[in-house]
């Protein structure tokens, strides 16, 4: 855009020409460059005003305040007006256009003046190139106002998005084309400009994103850039010249204006379009720097929203107060909150799922099952800790509704790890911890533990045996109606007191006898059912001999059960039973004696 220039510097020891002296030192930020009024008032407004308004007509020493970019700038412009050429670039560019608007270099006073150079030069050069673009905008850091109020920000900012539309439409288009006439795959198309765009500071890049999403820039493009610039710019700032306190203070200002401007950023954005493990990185990341509370609010707002995508690991946030428990409970819970609001606002969904946008349907019930189970995990974890208080465990624990979950083992065994960190607890504690329990919703394997669990109040302990007793009834009386009879009867008879304790025995051994009664009541359904399949089979001409060999088979088999063999293993049994409940009441007997005074 010129020729090199080898002129010195414009110091006070250094002259432009050395056989004229010069008339006049100007200081900018306290450095004097001796210069010459000619040239000077030929090309800048601003210093002939000051020259000719000034009362001294020997005027010899003017001092400029708020150069944009200071002594720099100022040496180049003033390189212009003695007639010194220079190259114009991208690096310098942004500093000439504020100098010369600041000098006032326009075409009023000459033809082909600063401004009208550099102009052309944006317009020509610039603003056609997305990187040149990119470039120019940075080296507009530091020259604010002055830069923001001759527009050069916003038509950088603004050629900045066109190139990017305009990049995105051409590269669709090839990649269209590329696809139809081969038989490959299509590959993705990564923006190269999603890392260049981390170099600059957040206002202007938050200027730079909505401009783009004006311009019609794929969303995926501006995720992408988004969590670039997160990852790249959250870091802190190393700097040698200041103590630790003030670069942890410089470093957290900075990243927490970083944060809000992302989050608001993202918030802009549809629900499904932002992956679930950045949204739990900025809200730890805002947390950590104490960003206001609105945006950790809507950070947790849209975690809660696809709460049921989540993992065990998201959800485990360190806690920040010294003093609290390990991991921040508090937060979780929120978002615990906004997931379930969901689900009153939406009501009952279908299985098919719901889009995970601002604007999704209802939370189908897997949804909402698979929060219980990610919950009743994350209670396991937190449950160790010796600091969670355990009016916070309950809370969380009766936050959760009924239908949340089908079984309560996971909420057995996170109350479980808690009674055990926690052995100062009081019977009353503990037991009103126990209760939150469904006993009905333990399965057999968690009933049988909780059944020998210590740790639990032995009134929890007896209630569980209370709901195992009548499950394996139940499942007795369904599996073959004809053995109803072999179930232990409860006698409506009044007996004497009996102490939790022994009741508590009591129901573990008829469980026990329940448990072996069902497990030959399978037995003989499983050789009943192979028999039946057999039959069928004969019955179908498919093997006649072994159709009558089962049958004959079968009749000797039927033969076992008939009506003598019948009632006298009926009164076998009846006297077992019968001496079992005479052995027990003796027992009985014998506690309530022990147990007088």
């Amino acid at each position: 855009m010129g020729l090199h220039s080898t002129s010195p510097r414009f110091g006070n020891s250094r002259r432009i020409f050395s056989d004229v002296a010069g008339d006049i030192t100007i200081y900018v930020d306290g450095q004097p460059f001796l210069l010459h009024k000619f040239p000077l008032m030929t090309r800048c407004g601003r210093i002939r005003r000051l020259i000719s308004e000034s009362r001294d007509p020997d005027l010899s020493k003017l001092e400029l305040q708020n150069v944009p970019g200071g002594t720099v700038s100022f040496e180049l412009a003033a390189k212009f007006c003695y007639g010194s050429n220079f190259e114009i670039t991208p690096a310098n560019v942004s500093h000439l256009h504020c100098i010369a608007h600041y000098l006032d270099m326009s075409e009023d006073y000459q033809e082909e003046n600063l401004i009208s150079r550099t102009e052309t030069y944006l317009n020509e050069i610039i603003f056609k190139s997305l990187e040149k673009s990119l470039q120019v905008l940075c080296g507009c850091e530091g020259l604010d106002p002055l830069a923001e109020d001759i527009g050069l920000v916003g038509r950088c900012i603004e050629s900045i998005a066109f190139n990017a539309s305009t990049e995105q439409l051409v590269s669709g288009l090839a990649h269209l084309e590329y696809h139809s006439e081969s038989n490959r795959s299509r590959t993705c198309y990564q923006d190269w400009w999603v890392e260049d765009l981390s170099v600059l500071k957040v206002e202007y890049y938050k200027r730079v994103i909505g401009s783009m999403r004006r311009a019609g820039v794929r969303t995926d493009s501006i995720i992408n850039s988004i969590m670039h610039y997160a990852q790249t710019s959250l870091k802190p700032i190393e700097s040698q010249e200041c103590n630790m306190w003030e670069m942890g203070s410089l470093v957290s200002d900075r990243q927490r204006s970083i944060v809000v401007t992302l989050v608001e950023l993202l918030s802009l954005e549809k629900l499904s379009s932002v992956p679930l493990s950045f949204l739990f990185g900025m809200l730890r990341m805002a947390i950590e720097v104490d960003a206001v509370f609105e945006t950790r609010i809507e950070l947790e707002k849209r975690i809660g929203l696809q709460l049921d995508m989540a993992s065990l690991d998201d959800l485990l946030i360190p806690s920040t107060q010294s003093s609290d428990s390990v991991y921040d409970v508090d937060t979780v819970h929120r978002i615990l909150v906004n997931f379930l609001q969901k689900i009153e606002e939406d009501g009952p969904g279908d299985d098919s799922g719901y889009e995970s946008d601002g604007t999704s349907g209802p939370v189908n019930h897997a949804a909402v099952l698979k929060v219980g189970r990610l919950m009743d995990g994350y209670l396991a974890e937190i449950a160790p800790d010796p600091y969670l208080k355990l009016q916070k465990f309950m809370t969380f624990i009766e936050l959760l509704p009924d239908y949340a979950r089908v079984v309560d083992d996971g909420l057995y065994r996170a109350i479980d790890i808690y009674l055990k960190a926690h052995p100062s607890l009081t019977e009353s504690e503990c037991t009103k911890l126990c209760k939150l329990i469904d006993c009905e919703k333990l399965s057999i394997d968690a009933a049988n533990h909780a059944s020998q669990n210590e740790r639990l109040p032995v009134q929890i302990s007896v209630r569980i045996l209370y709901f195992e007793q009548l499950r394996l009834k139940s499942a007795l009386l369904s599996n073959s109606t004809s053995y109803s009879h072999r179930i232990i009867p409860t006698s409506g008879a009044p007996s004497a007191p009996v102490s939790p304790r022994d009741n508590y025995a009591s129901l573990r051994r008829e469980n026990r006898e329940l448990r072996l009664e069902i497990g030959r009541m399978r037995v003989r359904i499983t050789e009943l059912e192979k028999e039946q399949e057999v039959i069928k089979r004969g019955m179908r001409g498919e093997s006649a001999k072994a159709f009558f060999g089962y049958i004959s088979k079968g009749l000797v088999r039927m033969t076992s059960f008939g009506p003598g063999v019948g009632r006298k293993k009926e009164k076998n049994d009846g006297r077992k039973v019968q001496g079992r409940n005479e052995g027990r009441n003796r027992r009985r007997n014998r506690s309530a004696e022990n147990l007088t005074f």
